[in-house]
């Protein structure tokens, strides 16, 4: 069964908390986990469980149950990317926190009530205030399928074409990250477009055929990353998207798409992303091009 972590951040920590997202870490004095069993309940968070960072709450110093009617101003959900591990290199300002996770960031939301992440999660959240943001340690999903099941779409519809691929993500944070691409789907191409072209192929098409798609893979970008909007491109579901995403095509130092070795495995394959190659991709300048060159050397090798 998953488990899920519930660490507090108070607000003293706010720039530790953007340093960590920046690095897709979180990070602990050892002499935080020293105490109650702390490091062994870190210790059991493996790949795929969930890690969820509530930030700026009331005072802690209340009876058991005193937060299910509170409201975090920051709550950010998290998967497991690495367990626990120590290293001595200063990523914080102010100290080492030498005993860290690995974590990659699937939702953030602002202002959260305690009933949209549920009286298990916000005693969890609570009790980490008390502990020096010890990780609280539970069995299941139950803040973060709670928080899915009551936080409203922001897009148009399920096949809007907004969702990119999430590997074996976990259900509920596909949901998650489905809310975030939708509201980074609108500010890219707008509110209500009528129709969108591909970066790649340039077919002009309905938006529900045109993929929001992160350039640098969502699963490895800092939190920066992921909400850039220049590491967002327009990818055609007719092909462009998955002839991209697997390394098929690339764009090259210059802006230009080129075929993959990759493509070369069957000649239907190769024919069609021969026929995207040479084109000048639309979203390609300065801010994009690292974005480009991170998938060039990544994904197409």
């Amino acid at each position: 069964m998953p488990r899920t972590g519930y660490v507090y951040v108070p607000s003293p920590s706010r720039e530790n908390l953007a340093v960590g997202l920046r690095h897709n870490l979180w990070g602990w004095r050892s002499s935080a986990l020293d105490r109650a069993g702390a490091r062994d309940a870190v210790g059991q968070l493996a790949e795929g469980d969930f890690l969820v960072l509530g930030h700026r709450g009331p005072n802690s110093r209340v009876k058991p149950g005193g937060w299910s009617d509170a409201t975090l101003k920051r709550v950010i959900v998290a998967e497991v990317t690495a367990p626990l591990f120590t290293a001595s290199e200063q990523v914080w300002l102010d100290d080492v926190y030498p005993e860290r996770l690995g974590i990659s960031v699937v939702s953030e939301e602002a202002e959260i009530p305690g009933k949209d992440l549920g009286a298990e999660a916000m005693e969890c959240l609570r009790l980490s205030a008390n502990k020096q943001g010890a990780a609280v340690l539970v069995s299941g999903v139950g803040g973060v399928a709670t928080m899915a099941a009551r936080l409203p779409e922001e897009g148009e519809g399920v096949a809007d074409g907004v969702v990119e691929h999430t590997g074996e993500m976990n259900t509920f944070a596909k949901v998650l990250v489905r809310r975030e691409q939708q509201k980074l789907r609108r500010k890219k191409f707008g509110s209500q477009p009528t129709e969108l072209t591909c970066a790649f192929c340039e077919r002009v098409l309905p938006p529900r055929m045109v993929r929001a798609a992160h350039i640098k893979r969502r699963s490895v970008a800092n939190r920066e990353e992921q909400l850039n909007l220049s590491n967002i491109t327009a990818a055609c579901l007719i092909g462009c998207d998955e002839l991209f995403e697997h390394g098929y095509i690339f764009v090259n130092d210059g802006g230009f798409i080129e075929a993959g070795s990759q493509a070369d495995v069957t000649e239907d394959l190769k024919q069609a992303a021969t026929n995207v190659a040479g084109r000048a991709v639309k979203d390609y300048n300065d801010a994009s091009a690292p974005f480009f060159a991170w998938h060039r050397e990544h994904i197409a090798h």
